[in-house]
């Protein structure tokens, strides 16, 4: 498709699901590059040319200072002035799993209005004390204003991950992002009727990381920049889901290729 939106899916330092991430966002309609950030510091590449950045799960930088640290300050000061212009020309960007952590660490999730790159929050180890790879149901905030998750209301999708505990030093920060509509996604136990995502924080497994608010995810503001710990794109086939032998579900799509579907409709206009 020659209106496809291009997608820069980073890659490098130890990135290691891009080719599914490429792979979701090809079924939803975009048309994706696998670019090493090292092209973009050099300038061989430039996210001036794309319609949508991702940044994949995985383990950047072998998670070594923290998972996400090293990677979000490669991105905060090698390619300060690329993000700040893909961020400020209202650009989608997402970030999952090590992804997310990524975004968190260099300042654009939650962020501001300022765009400012101000660290506000962490992912924390898990309370497990332990990787956790396990299936999660995720329940989406229909007041949010992302862009990623209109229309949603829960998936099952996979987490993989051994810092996903979403923290801030500054609580009162959690009712500002509540209110307007950042937390955009928490963990919510399936036997709970629709909207049963709460405060008060689940029991684990349900919450497989005991993240505060059970936060799951969050967006910044605008709801262009998204970011989540679980896999949307682990689960873009109903083959892929962990119950689809169980349940009278035909072959079709999964679960999470929605959000991929609602960036690049949003580009699409």
């Amino acid at each position: 498709m020659s209106n496809a939106p291009r997608v820069a899916v980073l890659s490098g330092f130890g990135i290691n699901c891009e080719t599914e991430t490429m792979a979701v966002f090809e079924m939803a309609g975009a048309a994706a590059d696998r670019i090493h950030v090292n092209r973009l510091v050099s300038g061989e590449a430039n996210l001036s040319d794309y319609h949508i950045m991702a940044i994949p799960g995985g383990f950047s930088f072998g998670d070594h200072l923290g998972s996400g640290r090293l990677l979000g300050n490669r991105l905060r000061f090698g390619l300060r002035e690329q993000v700040l212009e893909f961020v400020k020309a209202g650009k989608p960007v997402i970030g999952i799993c090590n992804g997310f952590q990524v975004l968190v660490k260099m300042g654009l999730l939650p962020g501001d209005d300022e765009v400012s790159l101000t660290q506000t929050a962490s992912l924390a180890l898990n309370d497990s004390g332990h990787y956790e790879n396990r299936w999660v149901t995720l329940e989406f905030d229909p007041s949010s204003p992302c862009i990623w998750t209109r229309g949603m209301r829960r998936i099952r999708v996979p987490v993989r991950h051994g810092e996903g505990k979403f923290v801030t030093d500054e609580r009162t920060l959690l009712d500002k992002w509540a209110e307007s509509g950042q937390l955009v996604v928490r963990y919510v136990d399936p036997s709970r009727g629709y909207p049963g995502a709460g405060d008060e924080i689940l029991p684990y497994p349900v919450s497989p990381n005991q993240s505060w608010r059970n936060i799951a995810g969050v967006c910044d503001p605008t709801g262009l920049v998204f970011g989540l710990m679980p896999h949307p794109e682990a689960n873009h086939s109903t083959w892929l889901g962990a119950a689809w032998t169980r349940e009278d579900t035909e072959h079709g799509e999964g679960e999470g290729l929605v959000i991929f579907r609602n960036a690049v409709n949003h580009v699409l206009g």
